[in-house]
């Protein structure tokens, strides 16, 4: 990687980096839940909300990926006071950060999916 505003980095922590981007966004639900909680950012997304909205997931499933998301600062987690007890989800400021790669991989995979047709 060479730019004039990012430092130099070796062939071996740039593969670490892509390791780790994979690590923590790999998978089959992680960006469907973070792009869920983005498209309705100004909404109470509680568990129940989300498990409904993202389609497929299961309760452990989504338990699992909740708990992975927010130990890596992605997504916050808010216990409200209310009876039952509810727990709300929201996207962080830096999990947004995440949105620009995203866009990226979309463009590159319409682009491949024509390159083989």
């Amino acid at each position: 990687m060479k730019n004039a505003d990012k430092k130099e980095v070796t062939c071996e922590q740039e593969l670490a980096a892509i390791r780790d981007s994979l690590e923590i966004l790999g998978g089959k639900w992680k960006l469907r839940i973070m792009r869920h909680l983005n498209n309705h950012i100004n909404e109470v997304n509680t568990f129940k909300k989300i498990q409904r909205e993202v389609e497929g997931i299961s309760a452990k499933m989504l338990s699992k990926e909740l708990q992975d998301l927010e130990i890596n600062l992605l997504v916050t987690r808010t216990v409200m006071d209310t009876r039952p007890v509810t727990v709300s989800y929201a996207i962080t400021a830096y999990g947004q950060s995440v949105f620009p790669v995203t866009e990226s991989l979309v463009e590159w995979g319409l682009n491949h999916r024509e390159q083989i047709k």
